[in-house]
């Protein structure tokens, strides 16, 4: 259950009944509006008043919703004053007890104005309270607190009374202008503008939180949860002019959760306009020598007295020099015994602390000109302080003073002139000159060699490589002092300082196979000479094609690398360096050669052994008619790449050949480097008939070719198996005849065993 304002003082006063009781605001709602205007409000006469009027909420009880306050012992800020209510005026006096929720039921008007102000379209329960000035100082102000019952849970993310202060000339034709705003601001103090960080479901973010006043305990002198603290609504006005100004408090939307504005009691001032406080805090201090000059002047004065530091000077005009820090003041008495009042704080901002700074470029043609990066002598001159602007840089001191034709090209200025000067501002505008010496260095730094390399990555002719730019840092610290060397891509960079590469030690070019480098050597900011040399990216070219080459048993063969390298490495024992070297094994030989850009490339040979071929054997397969074979078989040491020919003009691969007819044949063997053999073998095939008749033609029956196997034998046998007739391989073959008697004409059968062991049968026809 959620306890209200009642609830908790039930509570108190049963469990705390000797609780000493804060004193409270009391508030009186039988003032009149005159009373409430020209007695409490103003309560001088620096202002002639008219046309008062009030408007508020028409309670039955006769309560208005406006009246006189005061805090009598209380801690309330004000001391007296007015309120302005949405609710009973009344209702607002402690302790903080009770909702104020006055206007049910009634919802008197709003007011258009508050709406203009505020944007915002739908007030009710407006208080009003207006009236007309004619001031005699040139400018106004109060002092007031907004209190609302809507500083509680998070109705201050979502809702707001609304308050203004309006203010414009009578008879002109301008609109009112809101005075009750945020300092600095033209933000409408609200409820929902004035608030802290509201945390839980439905919460906000703070808004310009150092405003609020705080949440209030039940002891609190008003009846409200809450307020801001002691806000000033402030505007310059002309003496003499009539001024109509309207304060007008009212609900938003409806009447619940009323809120209220305390005015304190002759705040409402005629004050002398001295202008803004001229405060380090403010960010608006004087600077050194600077002087102001303090203007009071009014056409209604009688006299005039100045005060610094609350004691009086001599000065009685109008207005008055001020040339120190302090407290100024100054009493304006005006007609009728009124006085005019105004004050204003004077600080000097500390003058900025700058150094004179030195410079040293490179001359590199010795003319007493260079170009010179005149940013180099920025932290010289402010030493890091962060509260000061970076330099702006003149060519004459009165220039600088006067902050007018500044040097625009100040990273490549010529020091056509020794001096230049430095201006430097701190966060208030004050400033220092600071005078920067720009002096030329004429050292003469030989230029390195070119540093070369040999582009080995994955795309070997695209020109780009990652060098190592400090393997030239040796060479151009030669006899030259000590110090830094920074590397850039320009000459134009190294002279300004500019872009320097990096990371020097792992740099690659961005220019294809030829690229300039300029090494600056310098001490600090100081040039001692700048060096030139290019980086190249070679490669080697064309890759160099493997080659195979044959070494024959017993001899040699002759590897060359090639002409035209520089120099050649071998990776054999001795590590060879000529062009050309002998080898007598087998194996895989390499060369790396070095050509004139310090390119290596590697070439390979791969020696494979071989030898003249050595005929094992010949295998035979005839006695096949037309299609025997014959099949070349090498010992194995016969290593090589071989090919075989019948006729010694065709070659094959194949040891074998096919479709042989019977005859004597000479198979030649090649291997190309090596030489070639030659073997005979022989086809043979039996007759199919003889006719033994002594004509001296097929007289015989034998195989061709078998004299050239002297161990083979023959059997011939009849029809039944007998035996006929048996001869070996060196004889002269079958006559026909058995024991000296011609055998009839008829088919004979026969078995021949080769020497091979190939046993062949078949049979043929004696024919007579």
């Amino acid at each position: 259950m959620k306890m209200t304002k009642a609830h908790i003082f039930f509570l108190l006063a049963i469990c705390v009944p000797f609780l000493a009781r804060a004193q409270y605001i009391t508030v009186n709602d039988t003032y009149t509006k005159e009373q409430l205007v020209r007695d409490v409000l103003i309560n001088n006469t620096c202002a002639s008043v008219s046309n008062i009027s009030v408007l508020g909420g028409n309670f039955a009880s006769g309560e208005q919703s406006y009246g006189y306050f005061n805090a009598g012992t209380s801690s309330f800020p004000f001391a007296n004053g007015i309120i302005l209510s949405t609710g009973r005026a009344v209702a607002a006096q402690g302790p903080n007890s009770s909702l104020l929720d006055d206007g049910r039921g009634m919802d008197w008007p709003g007011d258009s104005d508050l709406e203009a102000a505020l944007e915002i379209n739908n007030s009710v329960n407006a208080t009003v309270l207006e009236f007309d000035f004619i001031p005699l100082g040139n400018k106004i102000s109060f002092d007031y607190i907004l209190s609302s019952e809507e500083y509680h849970d998070n109705a201050p993310c979502r809702y707001s009374d609304g308050f203004a202060f309006l203010l414009k000339e009578v008879g002109g034709t301008g609109e009112y202008k809101n005075l009750a705003v945020i300092p600095g601001t033209t933000i409408p103090v609200k409820v929902t503008s004035v608030r802290p960080a509201i945390g839980g479901n439905g919460g906000c973010d703070a808004q310009n939180e150092e405003y609020f006043g705080g949440f209030n305990g039940y002891e609190h002198p008003t009846n409200f949860n809450g307020q801001t603290v002691i806000m000033t609504a402030q505007s310059d006005v002309t003496p003499g002019v009539r001024y109509h100004t309207k304060l007008v408090v009212a609900d938003e939307g409806n009447y619940r959760y009323d809120s209220a504005i305390f005015l304190g009691g002759g705040s409402f001032k005629i004050e002398t306009d001295l202008g803004n406080d001229r405060l380090l805090a403010n960010g608006n201090p004087l600077c050194k020598d600077e002087t102001l000059t303090l203007n009071a002047t009014n056409a209604n004065a009688i006299r005039y007295e100045w005060y610094k530091n609350s004691i009086l000077q001599p000065e009685t005009t109008p207005t008055y020099q001020v040339i120190e820090a302090g407290t100024y003041s100054v009493r304006v008495e005006l007609a009728g015994g009124c006085f005019s009042n105004g004050e204003i704080k004077i600080e000097y901002s500390p003058v900025p602390t700058v150094s004179n700074a030195v410079l040293v470029q490179c001359d590199e043609d010795n003319d007493g000109l260079a170009l010179f990066n005149l940013n180099q002598a920025n932290a010289q001159i402010v030493a890091a302080d962060p509260t000061l602007t970076d330099p702006v840089y003149f060519r004459t001191n009165a220039e600088a003073a006067s902050d007018s034709n500044p040097i625009t090209n100040v990273t490549n200025f010529e020091n056509t002139q020794p001096i230049v000067y430095a201006r430097v501002e701190n966060q208030y505008g004050c400033y220092a000159i600071a005078e920067v010496t720009l002096n030329v260095s004429n050292n003469n730094i030989a230029d390195p060699q070119d540093l070369k390399k040999c582009d080995t990555d994955a795309n070997p002719s695209d020109g780009l490589s990652v060098f190592n730019l400090r393997d030239r840092e040796a060479d151009i610290l030669i006899n030259l002092p000590a110090g830094n060397v920074n590397y850039y891509t320009s000459y134009a960079d190294a002279l300004s300082g500019l872009n320097p590469i990096p990371t020097p030690e792992t740099f690659p070019n961005t220019v294809p196979f030829t690229q300039r480098i300029y090494a600056k050597l310098s001490s600090g900011i100081d040039c001692y000479g700048i060096a030139e040399f290019n980086v190249r990216v070679n490669y080697f070219g064309n890759s160099l094609d493997d080659v195979e080459v044959t070494i024959c048993s017993g001899s040699s063969v002759l590897l060359n690398a090639g002409s035209g390298f520089s120099s050649y490495s071998w990776n054999t024992p001795n590590h060879e360096t000529t062009q050309t070297i002998r080898v007598n094994a087998a194996g895989t030989y390499t060369v790396t050669v070095t050509n004139a850009d310090g390119c290596e490339g590697t070439k390979k040979f791969i020696v494979t052994a071989s030898s003249i071929a050595t005929v094992e054997t010949i295998r035979i397969r005839d006695f096949q008619g037309g299609n025997n074979t014959a099949t070349v078989v090498l010992t194995s040491n016969s290593i090589g790449t071989y090919q075989y020919s019948l006729d010694g003009i065709t070659f094959q691969d194949s040891p074998t050949f096919t479709n042989l007819a019977p005859g004597r044949y000479n198979v030649i063997i090649k291997e190309a480097d090596c030489g070639t053999i030659t073997h005979e073998f022989y086809i043979m095939d039996y007759p199919k008939f003889f006719t033994p008749n002594n004509d001296g033609t097929n007289d015989y029956w034998r195989i061709p070719y078998l004299q050239y196997q002297p161990n083979a034998t023959v059997a011939i046998f009849d029809r039944y198996g007998k035996l006929i007739y048996f001869f070996k391989g060196g004889q002269p073959g079958w006559d026909g005849k058995l024991n000296g008697h011609d055998l009839p004409a008829n088919d004979y059968w026969f078995k021949i065993i080769l020497q091979d062991n190939r046993e062949i049968r078949g049979h043929f026809s004696l024919l007579r």
